[in-house]
């Protein structure tokens, strides 16, 4: 029997970390049509970090959340309107109602992987709207297996309709992935998903391995637009789930032209994986710090690899971008003895 595969298109929104979070409204226009002609079944859009979260601390947005969003829904007919949520960032009142008026259909509520906790109320709230809920594990090569499964678990029991865990530092090996997909199958009723990065130049074999271990959501991106050395390559997906008997309903020659706009319109320079991307998988860093941690590492003459190995040690996590700053001046500190 053929397997039917959700696949998420995260250009628009994963892809804004490798911009600064600079996408504009133009910019989401050309894409959104392009990925909704492509038959393309989510399309996330927002701040690399999510709903609310454009700040000092993460970057400020080149566009507010409800011109990136008003944008998307405009172009957008076939193609659901999904967001990334993270609470702290994103609160219900002010910003997840606004998200939902303005037309969004499925809502992604994160977490770091050992803080499921925080998801509760955000994920009782989309579900009370009638709008397609999802649990978000971040960073989740952090946790241990059963860890992860705990917390998959409260995000189940929370209302969550599917549980996406995210290799967020692009730290994982095949075999990684399939432990960790197969017991959430096994401990899990509701569909299990994988996001991947590719700082090890795994994205794509890890996506497969998700799969063939029963997933059934992947994340992609166009030519891997997103944090670090990027996302798994959405159109790469695209053939290679054809190729291996999965069924997307993603139009082909559609796919590839959005690409394409995507290369020519979107991304000034695709994705490659770089020295720091490598280090970055290696020590499990946030794939997001890499443009912070390169330009404070720059301003103070220390090397970026000696940044990455002491945030590994610290086993820092997604949004304590403030500890950047402290790891290099404690590099500079120690230097100067």
């Amino acid at each position: 029997m053929v397997k039917n595969i959700i696949i998420s298109d995260t250009t628009l929104r994963d892809g804004n970390h490798a911009v600064g979070h600079q996408l504009k409204a133009e910019q989401i226009a050309i894409y959104a049509a392009a990925a909704d002609r492509a038959l393309i079944p989510i399309v996330e859009v927002g701040h690399g970090n999510g709903l609310g979260a454009s700040s000092m601390q993460v970057g400020i947005s080149a566009e507010d959340d409800k011109t990136l969003l008003t944008t998307a829904r405009e172009n957008l007919t076939t193609s659901k309107l999904g967001i990334h949520v993270i609470p702290g960032f994103a609160t219900i009142n002010r910003d997840l109602k606004r998200a939902i008026d303005i037309g969004v259909d499925v809502v992604r509520v994160a977490s770091h992987c050992t803080e499921a906790d925080i998801t509760q109320r955000h994920l009782g709230y989309v579900r009370e709207k009638g709008k397609e809920a999802y649990g978000v594990l971040m960073m989740s090569h952090m946790a241990s297996v059963d860890l992860l499964v705990e917390e998959a678990q409260k995000m189940e029991l929370y209302g969550a309709e599917g549980i996406i865990i995210m290799d967020s530092a692009g730290a994982y090996l095949p075999s990684d992935v399939e432990e960790r997909i197969s017991a959430l199958i096994e401990s899990l009723s509701i569909p299990i998903g994988f996001h991947a990065h590719n700082n090890l130049g795994m994205a794509i074999a890890n996506s497969v391995a998700a799969i063939e271990a029963g997933a059934t959501i992947l994340d992609g991106s166009a030519r891997g637009f997103g944090a670090g050395a990027g996302n798994a390559q959405v159109e790469v997906l695209v053939a290679v789930l054809d190729r291996l008997g999965y069924q997307t309903n993603i139009d082909l020659y559609n796919i590839l032209d959005a690409t394409d706009i995507a290369e020519k319109d979107i991304i000034p320079v695709v994705p490659i994986i770089k020295s720091d991307n490598i280090v970055s998988g290696l020590t499990g860093v946030f794939s997001g710090f890499s443009k912070h941690v390169s330009r404070i590492a720059n301003e103070y003459n220390v090397d970026s690899r000696d940044v990455y190995f002491a945030l590994g040690e610290r086993k820092v996590v997604a949004g304590q971008e403030d500890i950047i700053v402290e790891v290099v001046l404690e590099l500079v500190k120690n230097k100067k003895k």
